[in-house]
């Protein structure tokens, strides 16, 4: 199976997670419904981005408890060029980025009909294609794996 960056997982959001668990949990294993709380989130919003987190290797989350791995402590210490690195070489491995670096360069609805093709459905919605935008450049650009001009985006090099 796929491994995909949820439509609603947000770079901020990220950033959030890893600073509440480093700094008011100092890095230990805790409770998910502990960090909701504290958070003040519901667990629903909260889920996007422990998934999106465990998928990039920065959280463990298992058994109802979350806690920061070694990567996820390495990018809430790191500069932010550090930060971007580290981005860039997780979701390259995550769709629908994977596919991207597969295109090279591409519009959204081709990407679109690609990650289909795979059998992946997560950005097969009505705002889908507004979602997948979205992701690829929260995600894509922010941490320099992809560029963009006009309607079309590319690999950067």
């Amino acid at each position: 199976m796929n491994e995909v960056v949820d439509p609603n997982s947000r770079m901020a959001d990220l950033v959030g997670l890893l600073y509440v668990l480093d700094t008011v949990f100092n890095g230990r294993v805790v409770d998910l419904y502990e960090l909701e709380k504290e958070m003040e989130v519901d667990l629903d919003d909260l889920m996007p981005i422990v998934y999106t987190a465990s998928s990039l290797g920065l959280v463990s989350a298992e058994s109802g408890n979350i806690s920061m791995t070694t990567a996820g402590k390495e990018f809430i210490h790191a500069n932010m060029r550090r930060r971007k690195e580290i981005i860039r070489q997780s979701i390259a491995s995550l769709e629908p980025f994977k596919t991207a670096v597969e295109l090279q360069e591409f519009e959204i609805p081709a990407l679109s009909e690609a990650l289909e093709k795979k059998g992946i459905q997560t950005y097969n919605t009505p705002s889908g294609l507004h979602d997948l935008e979205l992701i690829l450049i929260e995600w894509g650009i922010y941490s320099g794996l992809l560029k963009k001009k006009g309607d079309r985006f590319r690999v950067a090099q």
